[in-house]
């Protein structure tokens, strides 16, 4: 299934009326006409192809023809706790959200607290910029509909389905916790300071220094079973603080995952065990990209951009997301 477009291919879907999730560089998005679209920068995709880094290609996710409306509606930070409100009666909703904006903290740390979040799904992913190539660094997300971009706003597609459909969320993560220390941090952020190491108090830089961590593995912490990671972004000798992806929740319970050792082979096992079949929207985390060297592997049948964070209901990282779609019975 072909799912990377150049701007006149993606220019045509968009007048004939076909409803879609974009992802690309800004200036390819920013020559797009309105339509029934949202979308976001990024320049790394999972592909027909295999993984992929390209400026010059839009990834596609088409929705489907038996949805029955579409409206999109963006939010500041201090807009966020509607979205909820805004859910269709019978739908689903995506999210986009820009990379280190104040939305973007806002979410990631407030979102559980938002009234009736969880009563319809929820997805999406926070949209990014290349890590080398692009100077500003600057993260966007665009409403297709009205035209408008944002380096600030989240944006919301809502989708109405008909009576007998429903969407069901669903992550497919990698990582366990490890068998390692039990790690516990009194704040709630994505700067971390301290922690308390099997109940002892200490620098979790120096930590982490000390026990020779590989930091390119997520910190876990284990919701009722539900596995939910936190990458770290950097480790510096200069100042205490540890930066993260994902903020780390005060008195949750987290260990440092094992490690995979063959990510493309494991993922293949794990599709295989949840009979997954052609999603029709997902995303993968760009660490995943980066770490396990994906760039011309593939991870199943499942393609989409490898984004700055993945969320289904709540930020994640370093997992996949995909939504199915199914019939009430």
């Amino acid at each position: 299934m072909k799912t990377l477009f150049n701007v006149t291919e993606v220019t045509n879907m968009i007048r004939a009326g076909r409803k879609l999730l974009l992802a690309g560089d800004d200036l390819l998005l920013s020559q797009l006409p309105r339509g029934n679209w949202v979308g976001g920068t990024i320049p790394y995709f999972m592909s027909e192809k295999g993984g992929i880094d390209t400026s010059d290609l839009i990834q596609v996710g088409e929705l489907p023809d038996f949805i029955t409306s579409v409206r999109a509606l963006s939010y500041g930070a201090h807009e966020l706790q509607n979205i909820p409100s805004d859910y269709p009666d019978n739908g689903v909703s995506f999210i986009m959200i820009p990379a280190f904006s104040e939305a973007h903290r806002v979410f990631a740390e407030r979102c559980s607290t938002f009234p009736g979040l969880f009563d319809r799904p929820l997805l999406g992913w926070v949209t990014g910029f290349h890590l080398e190539r692009d100077a500003r660094k600057i993260a966007k997300t665009y409403n297709g509909l009205t035209g408008e971009s944002f380096a600030d706003k989240a944006v919301v597609l809502s989708l109405e389905l008909p009576e007998n459909k429903f969407g069901r969320v669903n992550i497919i993560n990698l990582f366990n916790q490890g068998s390692g220390d039990t790690l516990v941090f009194k704040e709630t952020g994505f700067e971390v300071e301290r922690c308390f190491v099997n109940g002892q108090e200490m620098s979790f830089r120096d930590y982490i220094q000390s026990r020779k961590i590989d930091t390119q593995l997520p910190l876990v912490a284990n919701y009722s079973g539900a596995m939910i990671n936190v990458s770290i972004m950097s480790v510096s000798d200069s100042h205490e603080k540890v930066k993260l992806y994902a903020p780390i929740f005060a008195d949750v319970e987290y260990k440092f995952a094992n490690p995979v050792s063959d990510y493309e082979a494991e993922f293949d096992k794990q599709v295989s065990t949840l009979s997954v079949d052609n999603p029709t929207i997902s995303c993968n985390c760009v660490l995943n990209y980066l770490y396990a060297h994906l760039n011309g592997k593939k991870t199943g049948n499942i393609m989409g951009p490898m984004t700055f964070g993945e969320i289904a209901y709540m930020l994640l990282n370093q997992t996949v997301v995909y939504i199915s779609f199914e019939d009430k019975v």
